[in-house]
C-alpha cells in the first residue's frame, strides 16, 4: 500500500526549469511541502521521491492526516487496532 501511494503521488508531480540558474524544481501540489530542486531532472525526481517518503514518515509518526491519492488511504495505518 505504501509503495503504491508513493508511485501514485509521484504521478502527480510537476516540474519546471528555473531559468536563472538552470535548475529543476519539482513538487507535488496535492501534498503541501513536498518539493525538490536539483541540477538535473533525474536528480530532482529522486530528491522529490525522498522528500515524499520523509514527509509521509513524519505524518504517520505524528498521526497527522494524509491526503487520499487515487483511492489509497494511508490514514488507516495510524488507526489503533
Amino acid at each position: 500500500m505504501l509503495a503504491s501511494y508513493l508511485d501514485k503521488a509521484m504521478e502527480l508531480a510537476v516540474y519546471e526549469i528555473i531559468e536563472e540558474d538552470q535548475t529543476f524544481w519539482g513538487e507535488i501540489p496535492a501534498l503541501k511541502g513536498v518539493w525538490a530542486c536539483q541540477q538535473t531532472l533525474e536528480q530532482c525526481r529522486q530528491d522529490l521521491r525522498e522528500a515524499l517518503s520523509d514527509w509521509l514518515a513524519l505524518r504517520l509518526r505524528l498521526g497527522l492526516e494524509i491526503p487520499v491519492i487515487q483511492g489509497i488511504d494511508l490514514n488507516q495505518i495510524t488507526q489503533p487496532v
